[in-house]
């Protein structure tokens, strides 16, 4: 984690704004109760920072049990207010943009038989793919994998009144937005605090610039983080296969690039690099593999193709 520049703590600065808020929620209605005293209980650990939702088992007359949920979450205060426009203050989106691999993606297609335009539709992938599930079920997660390959990373993006932000390409819709819980992602944060000043009438918090940069480090955090889940997986697969030197799998190709061609295997679920006979394979492409070699520290799983 701290290779890639992520906290494997909170921030002295996160710590100190914790430690400031130190008056008791405060009750706004007489239909707000007090609920802390319950027994409550959470799919979390006792030591979670990230808790999110909580349950209690409260009983009723008769024998009946009423379960309660707590969720961090603002949607119960937007009904006290004026319907909000989604036009007057920035935001940000987290987009998938139309897939610089499209090319890639109309080639699979053909060699199913089906027809992609040449320009990229999100409209025309997601009939093909609905197609294929219906026409072939058994091989529609292979082809599935590789599409959501294909597609790439989405990023975010800053919506300013007025502007043009493209649309969500996997989605295929204009106007897109989505938030959990504030705790579990800075981004949500972030469009909590932009939400509770439009719901309180108060300025923006963030000036467009400083979105702008926080949505670009928002993106190349998550990058960070997928890098390191990764690899934190591919070490574990390493692990698990190190035994295995020498054995044949099945496997489909997931990437083919200048910097090198993947292979996944699913008896372990398993991605690896074909160091060997990777000439001509591309993403879709069902081969057997040897494993050459697997190096846990580094996570590398080393394959030659035999068919």
């Amino acid at each position: 984690m701290m290779e890639r520049g992520l906290l494997p703590d909170f921030s002295a600065g996160a710590s100190s704004q914790a430690q400031s808020l130190s008056l008791p929620a405060a009750a706004h209605g007489s239909d707000i109760r007090d609920l802390r005293l319950l027994l409550w209980a959470s799919i979390d650990n006792d030591d979670s920072r990230d808790l999110d939702q909580l349950s209690v088992a409260q009983p009723l007359a008769g024998g009946a049990v009423k379960i309660l949920v707590a969720i961090a979450d603002v949607d119960a205060l937007v009904p006290r207010y004026s319907p909000i426009d989604e036009h007057a203050r920035p935001s940000l989106r987290r987009v998938l943009r139309i897939p610089k691999k499209w090319n890639q993606i109309v080639a699979r297609a053909a060699e199913l038989g089906e027809t992609l335009p040449a320009e990229p539709s999100a409209t025309a992938l997601n009939a093909f793919l609905g197609k294929r599930r219906r026409v072939d079920p058994a091989r529609f997660a292979d082809l599935s994998l590789c599409i959501i390959k294909l597609l790439g990373r989405g990023e975010y993006q800053l919506d300013i009144p007025g502007g043009r932000t493209p649309g969500h390409f996997g989605l295929a819709v204009g106007d897109y937005t989505h938030s959990t819980a504030p705790n579990r992602r800075f981004p949500d944060l972030l469009t909590e605090r932009m939400l509770k000043s439009t719901l309180l009438g108060t300025d923006v918090p963030y000036a467009p610039d400083e979105l702008s940069e926080l949505a670009a480090h928002c993106t190349a955090q998550e990058d960070n983080a997928a890098k390191v889940e990764r690899q934190i997986a591919k070490s574990a697969a390493a692990l698990l296969l190190a035994p295995r030197i020498g054995r044949r799998f099945d496997a489909i190709v997931t990437g083919a690039a200048d910097k090198g061609t993947w292979a996944r295997i699913s008896s372990p679920t398993a991605e690896g690099k074909v160091v060997k006979g990777f000439e001509g394979l591309k993403v879709g492409d069902h081969v057997a593999v040897k494993l050459l070699r697997t190096d846990v520290a580094r996570g590398f799983i080393d394959f030659e193709r035999v068919r």
